[in-house]
Order: structure tokens, then sequence, then C-alpha cells
């Protein structure tokens, strides 16, 4: 079943390249919506009570190498988003794309199967090929259809991410060696010497960090974001930074423990500092689409508190502020290309008013700013509150200051939605926009609805990824930082066990 979720997009894309842009575009269309029903069936099949590794494929391919492939909760629903998110994508280009139409599409259609190649491999040579191949259609879609600087803004994406990628090969070279065994699951369950385990975490944290991305290295995603077409930035950030917390989920964690806890005052400082310092740069942007991308990576630092965090609230919120931003932040970005659409601009300061002439625009731009922002009943509160929880136990001041990253998320979101959408109209331009078309409705309604199933019944998406958040937990107790509770651990025993004493003493 998961190879033939991956060879649909990849045929399709094939057949693509031979005919015209219309044809095209519903070849792609069909291809994403019969993977999107395959991808429901895996979700209504899989069994969270059952074994951790489902839908297992193995077929040996030379080398010590094999087409390896099998998924737990946490890889399923990610490959729930990302099936999701490719036919709105698909969607979304229909108009906005006119040139070179069949290769697009083709492109397209090749990061879908990559990115669910990345999500289903149980191999860790065949996770790196499709981790790294990722690349490439990203590096296309943002060179060839991208803004007035695509150029500069795919090389930086590409070198960016090429640079971390190299030293994670090498470790896993080491891995293989010292375990014996390419599997992912075997590998999961080895343990590696303590000394070489902090090596082999900054080897992988190298590459996952750009691709999340952390501070300092998130400077290429605004001007990815920036210059890549709608759909491009969708999948941007609704799927391809989704990689970097699945990496630290199921490598980084599990499989150098020690490695980890030694690592979580750094993750922390630079998550601290992203959340504050990317928080306030968005507040000053003018161009929407960099505001959205600037906050992207303040709302991943929230995914690694969570992760590194080491409890049960904090994985399973990261995990959950992942899928909420994924869907958040891809319906924003195409907030932003329905408006762009219409007047050829992304500055702020050209709109205005919106919510007089576009009402139903309005109130889904609405919807998706408070979901940013975290509302209660929306997916946004369940993730963070989580991970804020699980960040509190294990630091109360990462806790502190992760925590300004909502009270400035607010106040830039809540700016530019009223920047927008009231007031009066600053140009003519904005005064006459019409309201969204029946296409866009089919685009934005279906992540509206799932914000809100997210938000008011998550227990939908944590069943799925509780057990196997469960086992990586397992793996990490025995190196889990004992956060701020070792300060006051055995003083109220100690406290209780003496009035007990005193108390026995009065008896006698």
């Amino acid at each position: 079943m998961l190879s033939i979720l991956i060879a649909i997009p990849l045929l399709a894309g094939l057949v693509c390249l031979f005919v015209k842009a219309n044809g095209a575009r519903w070849i792609a269309l069909i291809a994403t919506l019969i993977d999107l029903a395959i991808g429901v069936y895996l979700w209504g099949a899989y069994d969270p009570s059952g074994a951790q590794w489902q839908f297992v494929e193995n077929v040996p391919l030379g080398g010590g190498i094999a087409w390896a492939l099998g998924i737990d909760g946490i890889a399923m629903v990610l490959i729930m988003l990302s099936v999701f998110l490719m036919p709105i994508c698909i969607g979304a280009s229909w108009r906005a794309i006119d040139k070179r139409v069949p290769e697009y599409m083709a492109a397209f259609l090749l990061m879908e199967a990559l990115m669910l190649g990345v999500f289903a491999a149980q191999d860790l040579f065949l996770f790196y090929v499709f981790f790294e191949g990722g690349l490439i259609p990203m590096y296309l879609i943002i060179g060839i259809w991208g803004g007035v600087e695509r150029i500069k803004a795919s090389y930086k994406f590409f070198l960016y991410t090429l640079f971390g990628s190299v030293l994670m090969l090498i470790a896993m070279i080491y891995m293989v060696v010292d375990a014996g065994t390419t599997s992912i699951p075997a590998l999961m369950q080895h343990d590696f010497p303590v000394d070489v385990q902090k090596w082999l975490w900054l080897a992988f944290f190298a590459s996952f960090a750009v691709k999340m991305p952390m501070w300092p290295v998130h400077t290429w995603l605004p001007d990815a974001h920036v210059q890549a077409p709608t759909a491009g930035s969708v999948i941007l950030a609704g799927v391809l930074l989704k990689m970097g917390g699945y990496g630290f989920i199921r490598f980084s964690l599990p499989m150098f423990p020690e490695g980890s806890a030694m690592f979580v005052p750094l993750v922390f400082i630079l998550s601290a500092i992203a959340v504050v310092y990317t928080s306030l740069v968005a507040l000053v942007q003018r161009d929407m689409k960099k505001l959205i991308a600037y906050s992207s990576v303040a709302h991943m630092a929230f995914v690694t508190f969570g992760l590194f965090a080491m409890n049960r609230q904090g994985l399973e919120g990261a995990m959950i502020v992942m899928l909420s931003h994924g869907l958040v932040s891809g319906a924003l970005f195409l907030c932003v290309g329905v408006i762009y659409d219409r007047l050829h601009t992304r500055e702020i300061a050209q709109y205005g008013g919106l919510s007089n002439n576009m009402p139903g625009y309005a109130l889904l731009f609405m919807l998706f700013t408070m979901a940013s922002v975290g509302l209660p009943g929306t997916s946004g509160f369940v993730g963070e509150f989580l991970a804020l929880v699980g960040t509190y136990g294990a630091s109360s001041w990462a806790a502190i200051v992760a925590t300004t990253g909502i009270i400035l998320g607010a106040a830039y979101m809540l700016y530019l939605y009223w920047r927008i959408a009231f007031g009066v109209a600053r140009t003519e331009g904005a005064a006459a926009m019409k309201d969204l078309d029946m296409r866009e409705w089919w685009l934005l309604a279906p992540i509206a609805a799932g914000v809100l199933w997210m938000g008011i019944y998550p227990e939908s998406f944590l069943r799925p990824i509780r057990a196997d958040i469960g086992r990586v937990l397992e793996r990490v107790e025995r190196a889990a930082p004992q956060g701020d509770a070792h300060l006051t651990k055995g003083k109220p025993q100690a406290a209780a066990a003496h009035g007990a004493e005193h108390g026995a003493e009065a008896a006698h």
C-alpha cells in the first residue's frame, strides 16, 4: 500500500511531461486525490493498539540496503497532512501558473512522492535519498516559477540545506558500521557509545536544524517563501519544515538519548532566541509573506521546546504544533495568494477595509489568524498549550520565554489582520476586489474544518501517536534531565516521613 502511495504521484508526474497544460493540471489533481483517498484508508486501517510498525514492506536491494517501508502513528499523521495539502496546492496553482505548466505539475508530484517516502522509509539510506531528494523539486519550483529574486532564494535554500546533510551522511555511515544494520527500527533500539552519541547528535542536528529551521540557520526561509509561488509556500511551510521535527523524534531522541539530554540547554537557548527575535522581526514586516515566514520560525521553536522537554506533554504538544502549523500556515499563505492574484502586490500598506468588500475572505482569514495566535477551540491552542506544559516540566525559565512568543504572536498577527481587514481601503484596487470564488472556497474551507476539528476534538490526532510517543519516552527517560523538579525532589516525602515519626512518638 505504501509503495502504491509513492508510485502514483511519480507515474502521474511522468505522464504530465507528455501532455498539454490543461491535461497536466487534471492529471495532477486526480493523482493527488487518489493519494488522499489512500491516506484516508491508511488512517482508518491503522490500529493504534496494534504492532508498532504497520503496512510493512521489505525488499532487499543489495549492498545491505533494502526498499523497506512501514509506518507508525507519528509517520501516519504526517503522511495524512501531506496528502491532505497536495490537492489544495494543485488547486491553488490552477490559474496562478500559466508558464511551463506540465513541468510545474511534474515537479509538485515528484515532491509529493519524496515527502511520503521520508515518512514511510524504514531503511537509513533510503530515508536519506528521500530526505535530500525533496530539495530538487523545491529548488526548481522556486528557481523557475518564483518571484523577481528567485535565483538567489533557490541557491540559498539549496546550499543551506545541503551543508547539514553531508555531516548527517557521515554520521549515518558510522552508525551502520557500528550497529551492522541499516534498519531504522533496529537502530532505534541500538545503544551507541555515550561518548560518540554527542557527535552523532550534532551531525544530525546540523541537518534537522536547517530544515526546521532553527535560529540562526533560518535566514533561507523568508527568502524562499517570498520568492516561491503560493503553492510552493504552502507545501514548504506545511510539510517540508516538518521533516526537521520528524527527524528529531525519529532519530535524535530514540537513537541518541544521552546525546540529546546533553544538548537540551543548547536547544532551549536557540529556541528561546528564535521565539523572541523572529516575533519582533515579524512585527515590523511590510510584506505579508515575509511576516508569515518569520512567524513560522517562531512556531517551530515551540516544536523544539516540546521535543527536548523529553516528557509526554512536550512530545505530544510538539506533534500537534507540527500538524496545526502545517494547516494554519498553509492556509495563511493561501489567503495571501488570494489577494495577490487580484492586486499583484504583497505590501500590507496597499490593502485595508477588505471586510467591507470581501466578507467571506475576512471571516476565513480571521479564523486562521486566531488559530495562529492559539485561540482556544482552534488547533493552535491545543499544541501550544501541551508544548508549554511539557516545557514547564523541564524548565520554568524556558516556559516563561516561550510564553512571550504567544503574546508577541498575538501582536503581529492581529496587527496584520487589523491593517488588512479593517479601516478603509487604501487603494482603489483594494476597494474593487471581489470576494472568494467557488474554487477558493473549496481550497480554504477544508483547512478551516481541519483547524476547528483539531481544536475541538484533538483526541483524533493524539490517539494514533500516543503509543509511539510512549516508546520514544522509554528510550529517553533514562537520560532525560530532571528539570526544575529535582530542586525540590524528596523534600515533600522527607517532611511527610518526619511528620509520621512525630505522630508515632506522640501515640507511644
